[in-house]
């Protein structure tokens, strides 16, 4: 069995709780000997793990609240019941090392952020995703928790973005590239620069490639992209929209006529290649970088696979030490001493 346990909102999420039993099952297949702690409605989630052997050793705590989403966070923050509240609880408590939920995303924030807190040195948390680029899986934050960021801020960023990258996605020396206006020092404003001067005096500085632009993401141009919440969220989603339109096109492509039909029988297997390669179940699970514990939020819509996937990424930061090496990398970037210490001040 494994020395940790991971805790499981059994109730977020449009399909819950059977996508996330079902989820976990897959999750469980791949991690044999995971402890599971699951919280939710016994009645319903009960019945759905006895379906499943793999899940024998999983422990149920039955609740009484589900955070929908539609509950606004200080409605949330008062629900003291709910499955989310508990499984957060539990790591708060040191019973679990980590939570996934695929529940409301601001109210998995707020309260990890209340109840959680964030480690020692880190001034906010930010919110990451792995995603697809012409390189190779790619690592971006902030993608919505914070809107407006300091120098401080995006260098804590691009720490944790380095050790989120070497954790999953396995990287040795990630690099890493501060997203701007244009690639050249003079640009974005004086945030961006000083964050820039920071980085390249820090231990990260042969890893950091400097400025990168919009769309330097999709070329994989760095494996890092660390930018602001606003500007993340607003290229996460310009991204996802340009995927479904290119889907949407393409469908009416392939069906526009008889020789187009045609067409698509010989191009099938590139295709479903393709299919495979932006699947987004692969890239299933945001991560809240920064909070004392392992904090994975999966999209609401998804299916089995993808809310396994994004159990395999709280896997990988648990059992890969994720916190301990960002721990390590604010010793390096002076902003550990105090707690409360700026990175302006460790570069200067």
């Amino acid at each position: 069995m494994s020395d940790f346990s991971l805790a499981v909102d059994a109730m977020g999420g449009d399909a819950a709780p059977d996508i996330v039993v079902s989820g976990l099952a897959i999750a469980a297949e791949r991690h044999p000997g995971t402890n599971f702690l699951l919280f939710g409605d016994e009645a319903r989630v009960a019945p759905l793990l006895a379906r499943h052997k793999r899940l024998a050793g999983a422990e149920l705590r039955h609740t009484t609240e589900v955070i929908g989403n539609d509950t606004k966070v200080a409605a949330a923050l008062r629900m003291r019941q709910a499955s989310m509240r508990l499984a957060i609880d539990a790591v708060a408590r040191g019973e679990a090392a980590g939570v996934v939920s695929a529940g409301n995303t601001g109210a998995l924030l707020a309260l990890s952020k209340v109840v959680i807190k964030t480690l020692p040195g880190i001034d906010r948390p930010a919110m990451a995703a792995i995603g697809p680029s012409a390189r190779g899986d790619i690592v971006m934050l902030d993608l919505g928790a914070n809107v407006a960021c300091d120098t401080r801020n995006l260098v804590e960023f691009a720490l944790m973005g380095d050790v989120f990258a070497r954790t999953v996605l396995g990287l040795t020396a990630p690099t890493i590239g501060l997203l701007n206006v244009g690639s050249e020092e003079m640009k974005g404003d004086e945030t961006l620069r000083d964050a820039a001067e920071t980085l390249r005096a820090s231990h990260l500085a042969r890893q950091f490639q400097g400025f990168v632009e919009g769309h330097d993401i999709a070329a994989g141009t760095t494996d890092v992209v660390v930018t602001d919440g606003f500007t993340g969220n607003v290229a996460l989603k310009t991204g996802e929209g340009a995927l479904r339109l290119v889907g949407q096109l393409l469908r009416q492509v392939f069906s526009a006529s008889i020789a187009s039909r045609l067409a698509y029988l010989l191009a099938r297997p590139g295709l479903t290649r393709l299919r495979e390669w932006l699947d987004p179940r692969r890239y299933n699970g945001a991560v809240m970088l920064g909070l004392n514990g392992v904090v994975v939020k999966s999209h609401g819509g998804t299916d089995a696979e993808g809310f396994a996937h994004a159990v395999d990424v709280a896997m990988d930061m648990v059992t890969h030490g994720f916190n301990e090496g960002i721990r390590e990398g604010l010793v390096r970037i002076g902003t550990l001493e105090t707690g409360h210490g700026s990175a302006d001040a460790a570069a200067s």
